[in-house]
């Protein structure tokens, strides 16, 4: 007998390819059961006894999606940027240089401050239907604020990451390749039992190609997996970087041509695309397509951060993948589900097939293109994650 039956759903978006040959794998009229948190079986409405099942939910024709994974994002900080993005709307360029203010602002805040904030950003996300969500450093740049966020990240989810390498801090200005020195060695040596992944800003600002290498490799050494900020204010050497050494992901991705996606192209390295940034900063918009047409992976993610994302809402950026990005909404919808999954690497999230957690939710509406076609609208009628309602 299964803890959970949830049934009377106009579409269900399992994300199983098999299932309709499409890779939302969509059925109609559908049903799935839930044993100890999992997915234990999944199909047609007209199969299901529900005298076998102690709790039954209805969706009452309703669409029922996979819970949302957001793969990259920026949560340990204090203070806010309002001023700047106030600036940047009437005409300031963006720049990096940006985050030493957060890092002034989260140095000086105590643990409960932190904390508080983070708790308010994943509560925040869990309404709009995230149930996945990574945490990096990285507004520390110290050993210190560096293993102390990273102790507050590990308190709300398993996918933290080492950002240390985000910028040089202001006391190392007059010395970069100290503070590289510093993130390899000090810092990585006591962040590394605390983090799964490390990160790098390669890009206009932040850090060269060539630290990006050396930091990353550390990591690698230290049993990190890497990750990779790439390509968002100017074309580079990021998105090769990261495919060269293995990186899960590389993120932002703004800017890219031909050899930046054969690169991915033959790789298992998932390209995410951070709308909310391009959003925020007034920045252009890449095209999707090309990543599309070659066969890459690819994911969509908030970004959430006070400098150029602040908003933990996935369906917003389905909504500006689609309308900007020129992704379709189904390409959306999975980039923000199974995308997001494959960019943590992750086989147990990001879709709704035996075996999978019991992450979900249940949207006011009975298609899921409402998501792109209904922007601003709150369409997440319940969120579930490990077979529970928590929203």
């Amino acid at each position: 007998m299964s803890n959970l039956l949830v049934t009377d759903i106009g579409c269900l978006v399992t994300n199983e390819r098999s299932i309709d040959g499409t890779p939302l794998g969509i059925i109609h009229d559908a049903a799935f059961s839930v044993t100890d948190g999992k997915i234990s079986w999944v199909g047609s409405r007209s199969e299901v006894k529900v005298s076998e099942h102690k709790n039954v939910v209805s969706a009452k024709g309703k669409t029922v999606i996979p819970g949302f994974v957001d793969s990259h994002n920026h949560l340990v900080f204090a203070g806010d940027r309002a001023a700047e993005f106030s600036a940047r709307m009437q005409g300031q360029p963006y720049a990096a240089g940006g985050i030493n203010y957060t890092v002034e602002q989260t140095r000086s805040a105590s643990d409960e401050e932190l904390r508080a904030n983070v708790a308010a950003l994943v509560a925040e996300g869990l309404t709009s239907g995230t149930t996945t969500v990574e945490i990096k450093s990285g507004y520390g740049l110290s050993v210190a604020d560096e293993l102390r966020s990273l102790e507050i990240a590990r308190e709300f989810t398993e996918e933290t990451t080492f950002l240390g390498a985000h910028v040089v801090p202001t006391e190392f200005k007059s010395a970069p390749e100290d503070y590289v020195a510093m993130v390899c060695g000090p810092m990585l040596e006591a962040v590394a039992p605390l983090a799964k992944w490390i990160d790098v800003f390669c890009d206009r600002g932040a850090f060269t190609p060539a630290q990006t290498r050396q930091i990353l490799k550390a990591g690698i050494a230290k049993g990190l997996l890497p990750r990779l900020h790439a390509n968002q204010l100017e074309p580079g050497e990021g998105i090769k970087v990261g495919v060269e050494l293995g990186a899960a992901s590389v993120d932002h991705i703004s800017h890219f041509d031909d050899s930046d996606i054969a690169a991915l192209a033959n790789s298992k390295t998932v390209a995410t695309f951070l709308p909310g940034a391009e959003f925020s900063t007034r920045s252009e918009y890449p095209d999707a397509r090309p990543m599309f047409a070659a066969g890459i992976n690819v994911a969509i993610a908030s970004d959430c951060n006070p400098g150029t994302s602040y908003t933990t809402n996935l369906p917003l950026m389905i909504a500006l993948a689609v309308r900007e990005m020129f992704f379709t909404p189904e390409q959306a919808l999975w980039s923000a589900t199974k995308g997001g999954a494959l960019a943590l690497r992750r086989k147990d999230v990001g879709h709704l097939s035996v075996g999978a957690k019991a992450d979900f939710s249940i949207l006011s509406s009975t298609s899921y293109l409402h998501l792109a076609y209904r922007p601003g609208v709150n369409l997440i009628e319940q969120v579930w994650r490990n077979g529970n309602q928590i929203s």
